[in-house]
Parts: C-alpha cells; structure tokens; sequence
C-alpha cells in the first residue's frame, strides 16, 4: 500500500485528496498557500487536515527508516529468516517491530546472560517444556565452575525463561492490555514532605484510572515527581496480570511448572512491569504534550488574532508603584516620539503633577487613546487615569503584558531602541499591541506569551513546531502590509521566512516602498517560487492596482480582469459592489485549474477587500468595588476578562491581581466538554463569585446565569 493510501485510511479521507496535499508538499508549498489557494487540487482540505496529512507522512517515514534499520541489523547477525523478514514487513507501529526486534537486540551483562554463560540454557528449556517432576536429577549435571548447587542451577534457568517471558511478543501484549484496561496512577508523598503547604497537596495521597486521568492532571503529577515531592506508581494490579501470563503459559502442575511460575513473577516484576510502565508513562506523557500543546497554541492563536485599535497615536504606560510609571508617546505607526516617567503613586504619590503631565502630553502629540499594562499598579494606574481630565473620546484601554518584559530585554528591542532601556521598551510594546497585537506579539518567543499551562514541561521541539505554525497561520490569515511590516513580521509570510524578511526589509530601505507585488520579484533572492507562496497574503495599499490590496492571488489576477471586461468595468468599479458581483455567472470563468472553489473566493474577497477580519478593539471596565482578593465576597456578580484557557476551564481577571477559575462544569447551564465553546481569549464575561482562598490564593466563579 503506497503512503497515500495509508494515510487516506489512516485519516479516514479520499485518497485523490490526500496524493495531491502530498504533492503540493513535495513541491515545496505551504500549508496557509495550499489551504487557501489550492482548493481545487486539495477538495478544500483545512489547514488542520493538511497539517495531519503532512503529521502522518512524517509518522510513516519514521516507521520505515526504522523497520529497514531493524533488518538489515538483524541481518548482520545471520539471523535473518524469510518469516521474520515477513513479519517484520507486516508490523504496522512502532511498538509491534520493536517487540519483534527485542531478542535480537544487543544486550548488556543481565542475569540471563551470566547463565548462559554457565551453560544453563538447555535446563531452562527442559524447565520449560514443563513435563519434569524429578528437579534434582534434571539440574545435578549443571552443578560444574561457577554453579555451585541445585539451586543456584535453577536460579540462573529461571532468569533465562524470565527473558524469554518478557521477549515473547505475545506476552507484552498481554501485559499491554492489562495496563490499558486496569492500570492505575498512584501517587504517595515523599517522606518530609507531609508538612509542606505544596502546590501540589492534591496529590499526596492520590489514586484514579490511568485511561481516566486527564493531561493536565498526568503533568502535573510528573512535576510533582521530578521536584522530589511525591512518588508515582503505575501498573494494573499485580496478581492478577501475572495469573493472566501463566495461564498463557502453564500446561499442566508439575515440579517444572513451579519453577515456570516463579520465572513468570519474576519476569513480570524485574523485566515487564518497569519495562511497559515506561512505555505508557511515555504515551500519556505524549497524550497531554499534545493536548497542552493544542491547548496553548489555540490560546496564542487567539491573543494573536484580537482585535486591533489600529493606526492611532498611543500614550502607552508601564505601571508601577516605588520606580514609577513609564511613559511613552507613540505616533500612527508605532514610532516612538516621547518618553518620561510619573510618579501617581506610593512613595512619592504626586498626583497633580503627573495628571497635569497625561494632559500636556495628550494635547501635545495628539493622542488618540492611551494604554495601559496590567501588571504590577495596573489597576492602581487605570483609577488614576480615569480621574485625569481628557479630551472626549480618549479612551483609555488596559493591555495584556504577558511577556513584554522579554520582549524589552531581546536583541530584538535592543536593535529597535539602542538608546533606552527595558522600561522603556516594554511600555513601547505594550502601546503596540493596543494598535496591532498580532505585529508586536510576533516578536516575542510564543511559550513566553504566558497563556498555557506546563508548557515548560511539555515536549520543547514540539511545543516550537506547533506554535511556529500557529503564528504562520495567524499572520497569513490576515495578511501583512508589505510597505510597513517588520522583518520579524514578515518571516512568517508562507514562502518568506528569515533571510527572505530581511532582504525585503533592506531592499524598502534603499529603494523606497513597493509600488505593487511584481516588484517583490526584484528582491534579491526571492524567486518565481517564494513569489508563489507569498504574495497572495502581501498587502499594497498604495498600489495602482487594487487586487494588490486584496487576498486574491496575482495568478488570479486575468480571472478578474476578464470579469470587468464581461462587465464592461474597471477594476475599482467592480470593488465593493454587490450587484455587478452577484449577476456574475462563475461558471463561464471555470477551467481545468480554476474551480468554482477559488471564483468563490475571489468574489467573496471583491466584496469587502482588504477588510480585517479582527474587528476593532472594545473598551472594558472592571468594577470599581474591588480592587483586591479581599475584597471579594461570595455571591458578587462582577465583570472579568478571560486571560487564558485549559482543558478543565477558564481563568478569569476581575481586576484583583489573582485570576480566577471557571471550572467546567460551571461555564453554563449544560454540559461543556470544551471551554472553547463557550469562551475566547481576551472576552469580556461576567462572572459570579463561589468560592475564596485567599490563603491559597484560589477564587472559584461560575458563568451559570450571569451571562
């Protein structure tokens, strides 16, 4: 079977479609460009299941390149039969050619090798065919060198039948199944521990269903395992796994199948057990990698895709108390402009002259709106605000800042501001996200955004892998101004990527701005090819011609053209209106390349071109009853944002510097299984008060009603 069609079974799709993604691929294309421009070749496959077509391809390739490894090394040994090479032809995972792989693999100095050495491999066969009584007499020729009697005989024949037992295919499956259908995952806290007021006490003396126990859970516990602070058992119950081994093996009740059931125990005990533990603690660790992952790319995904406040002059603030607010002025485009610092609050407290300054600088640079971070005084800083006397319609806006203060101390800002320091910085990042959150965000590493959970106890490769992709997606979901974009932006452009990013941004530099997409091809280094695959998701505004502002793809260009001339109309005409656009017959326009798919998509982008999917960003205001944990009364109904988002809830930010969690089975009237159906980053919500620890720092809301 050709790796299309193992992947079509395996993914459940059409095999046409699957071959064709394959081909793309090959071809060097992108996921964003195959997903949106190739919806012909593809039968309109998503992102997603292009991305698990290309996931798969890498599983089997993996697979092969270790199935031949596997054969030709048990080839070197001679030992290489044709219903072995069969078999391991056949082996359709990982896990089936390894166990086949098992007997042959090279082997440090084990029990049973020390008794082969002493000659004892034919008594564990004779042991093994179980139809001895008389132990004495089978075993007394082996007495010689380093046997020194009977037992020790029968000892070093049982470590052999213990390796055979644990080699023996059929067995490990045995086994697997046991730890698939009754394992449990037990945790005890470590000795000294007890007293400790741990983040982890839910687990120090825990037990649950190893298929039940949730990713999150799982991670947790092996946290807790790697900080010395419990101890974690895993395996189904022990008797009765090891009576299902002897009932695979043990024939008949003889003195040798005593001896056979020692060997079972002990194979299952010392060889078995440790051995399929490791394998499932790996699956499950796998298991919530990836669902913590997915989790944390979806959480980026949406705090890279909320909505802008767009081109405005921006008087953004870092808040703090005894160092003071930094301020910074910055104009339509980010630049910055102006910068000093105020001091609203404890010690210094000047409160007049630091409200006469937000209105001297307002007036001074025009400001539009101001923003401000939600760190450290956050709150403190937005009461202050709203006593400063403004020009109407200034509004002030408060800003996530996870991982501004990365950004502040990266080379990246350090190339940007080499003249300011990290507070300076950071309130310069915390301005444009307000204006674009999805041009500043790029800059920062993603795992340091701070909307997962154990994402630094997930795989690193993969957590990287996915939320580079998760950025890619973004920024091509949206586009970028070709003429404005930062390198840092334009590296994730399909086709682009670092080298490509900083050729452009260097070629702006020294030619001026682009005039329309055909001139991207002058950029040194970016071929017929990189044109391809980026310039669809390349925006022009100032082009002569509109479609460079637009998603459709400059292949696609003569489609349009000959829609105007059919019309009898320019280009710009056509733009925006829906009557010229709906009395259009698709049809006429469709060849053996261009389907009805992509003339669907170039009329949906003609009717509302270069528009911004992202809506606008909206004003939110916390209640001004509360502004700490204590504060907080059961019962209270209060306005909250969402911050960030598991699989067991949501965490909430009611303006108490602790966020709060909405399990649940308490985000609405009915049964959730995933809090993405009910809550987005960064939404407003209402949230109703249930529980407070303020000890533990924990606050428990419900969404049940007041939404």
């Amino acid at each position: 079977m050709n790796t299309a069609a193992r992947i079509a079974r395996l993914l459940q799709m059409e095999e046409h479609k699957v071959s064709n993604t394959l081909s793309l691929l090959d071809e060097g294309a992108t996921i964003p460009f195959i997903s949106r421009y190739r919806k012909e070749r593809t039968g309109g496959l998503d992102e997603v299941q292009i991305q698990s077509i290309k996931d798969a391809q890498r599983e089997i390739l993996e697979l092969e390149k270790r199935r031949a490894f596997i054969i030709e090394a048990i080839d070197k040994q001679d030992a290489l039969t044709a219903d072995l090479k069969a078999h391991l032809l056949n082996c359709k995972s990982l896990v089936e050619l390894e166990d086949a792989y098992l007997p042959f693999k090279a082997k440090r100095k084990t029990k049973a090798e020390i008794a082969r050495k002493r000659g004892l491999e034919p008594l564990a066969a004779a042991l093994m065919k179980q139809n001895v009584e008389n132990l004495d007499y089978l075993a007394k020729p082996y007495i010689k060198g380093e046997v020194l009697d009977i037992e020790m005989a029968l000892a070093g024949a049982r470590d052999i039948i213990a390796e055979w037992i644990n080699e023996r295919a059929a067995v490990r499956d045995i086994v697997r199944r046991e730890f698939e259908h009754a394992a449990l995952i037990r945790t005890k806290v470590v000795k000294g521990k007890e007293e400790e007021d741990s983040k982890f006490r839910d687990y120090f003396d825990f037990e649950e269903p190893l298929k039940r126990s949730p990713g999150h859970r799982i991670l947790a516990m092996l946290r807790a395992e790697q900080e010395g602070v419990i101890r974690l058992n895993l395996g189904p119950d022990q008797e009765s796994t090891i009576q299902r081994i002897e009932r695979y093996f043990i024939r008949n009740r003889t003195a040798a199948s005593e001896q056979l059931e020692l060997a079972i125990a002990d194979a299952y005990k010392r060889l078995l057990k440790p051995s399929i533990e490791t394998e499932f603690r790996q699956a499950a660790k796998q298991k919530a990698d990836a669902e913590a992952i997915a989790v944390f790319a979806e959480n980026v995904r949406q705090l890279l895709l909320a909505p802008p406040l767009g081109s405005k002059r921006i008087l953004a603030i870092d808040p703090g108390f005894r160092t003071g607010c930094k301020l910074v002025c910055l104009d339509e485009q980010g630049a910055l402009l102006h910068n000093e610092t105020i001091y609203p609050h404890p010690p210094q407290n000047e409160k007049g002259k630091a409200a006469a300054k937000i209105s001297n600088l307002v007036q001074a640079y025009k400001i539009d709106a101001i923003a401000i971070g939600n760190g450290t005084a956050g709150r403190e800083t937005e009461t202050f605000i709203q006593s400063v006397r403004l020009p109407a319609g200034t509004e002030a806006y408060v800003v996530n800042e996870n991982g501004a203060s990365i950004y502040s101390a990266s080379s990246v800002a350090r190339a940007e501001f080499p003249n300011y320091d990290v507070t300076v910085r950071g309130a310069v990042s915390i301005g444009r996200r307000l204006m674009d959150p999805l041009s500043e965000l790029v800059k920062i590493e993603p795992k340091a955004i701070g909307v997962g959970q154990y994402q630094h106890d997930v795989d690193q490769k993969q957590l990287k892998e996915k939320l580079d992709l998760t950025v890619e997606s973004a920024v091509n979901h949206i586009g970028v101004n070709l003429n404005t974009s930062s390198e840092h932006l334009l590296q994730y452009v399909s086709g682009i990527g670092p080298k490509l990013s900083l050729a452009i941004v260097n070629h702006r530099r020294k030619n001026g701005a682009f005039q329309s997409r055909k001139e991207i091809l002058e950029v040194a280094g970016l071929g017929a090819k990189a044109f391809e695959q980026c310039a669809g998701f390349l925006r022009i505004p100032e082009s002569k011609n509109p479609l460079d502002n637009s998603a459709v793809h400059p292949e696609s260009y003569w489609i349009v053209e000959k829609m105007c001339k059919d019309l009898k109309v320019e280009v710009s005409s056509l733009l925006r209106n829906n009557n010229l656009l709906s009395s259009l017959e698709l049809e006429r326009y469709t060849n053996e390349e261009v389907g009805l798919p992509t003339l669907k998509d170039i009329v949906e982008e003609l009717q509302k071109p270069g528009r911004d999917p992202r809506g606008k960003a909206k004003l939110f205001e916390f209640s001004k009853e509360v502004r700490s944990i204590s504060d907080l009364k059961v019962g209270m109904i209060l306005p909250g944002i969402v911050t960030n988002i598991t699989r067991f809830g949501a965490f909430v930010d009611v303006g108490v510097k602790q966020d709060g969690l909405v399990h649940l089975s308490q985000m609405a009237d009915r049964y959730v299984s995933d809090p993405t159906e009910i809550v987005k980053l960064n939404q407003a919500v209402k949230v109703k008060v249930l529980e407070v620890d303020a000890q533990r720092k924990r606050i428990a809301f419900s969404m049940k009603g007041p939404n």
